[in-house]
């Protein structure tokens, strides 16, 4: 099992608690996960990534490289596409369709999820309307990481009690907001899958 992973967004969306989520379900599997981040020039807006390589052996470089990625998974349907140089071939992008607008002349969001849908059976998500369904509009990140969590290759179990331990000091209450936004998420993707 070897799985390279572009995480792509902009500050403040939750990147990097994906990233926490899938390292320790990773762990959890006994697997080898190595992972590096990149922070945008600000705090919220800017451009975050981080690069998550999970394997059943030993993995000797933090970064992917070009044409080597198996996914993209991307809450910011632009950040999506600044990282297609990354996709393998036969590889899936799994992104937000709600656009995050920080930048001048910010492509019009047909245009951008009309380039996406060019890839492999990309998977395309509402991710704040299904988050504000699970009952809270901040729960996007899990939103996102429920769609890509058939293509991760960790159990759903492992994915779910990372979330519980990463939410944890937060109560129950938002453990539960937070794992039922992961399932929306994971619903969707299933459907999605089904109708190819």
């Amino acid at each position: 099992m070897h799985i390279n992973i572009i995480l792509a967004g902009v500050g403040g969306q939750g990147i990097l608690t994906i990233a926490a989520v899938i390292g320790r379900a990773a762990l959890q599997s006994n697997l080898t996960i190595r992972q590096t981040e990149v922070h945008g020039m600000s705090q919220r807006g800017g451009a975050v990534q981080s690069h998550l390589r999970i394997s059943n052996r030993t993995i000797y470089s933090d970064l992917i490289a070009e044409g080597t990625a198996h996914m993209i998974l991307s809450v910011e349907p632009h950040e999506a596409l600044r990282y297609l140089p990354f996709l393998a071939p036969q590889s899936r992008i799994i992104t937000s369709i709600d656009p995050f607008i920080n930048v001048e002349n910010y492509p019009a969001i047909e245009d951008i999820l009309a380039e996406l849908r060019r890839t492999n059976s990309p998977v395309l998500v509402n991710a704040a309307e299904l988050a504000r369904e699970a009952g809270n509009a901040r729960t996007s990140n899990m939103v996102m990481l429920g769609a890509a969590a058939p293509y991760i290759r960790i159990a759903t179990e492992q994915l779910e009690s990372a979330i519980g331990e990463l939410f944890h000091a937060k109560g129950p209450d938002i453990v539960d907001i937070n794992i039922r936004a992961f399932r929306k998420g994971q619903e969707l993707s299933q459907t999605q899958a089904t109708e190819l």
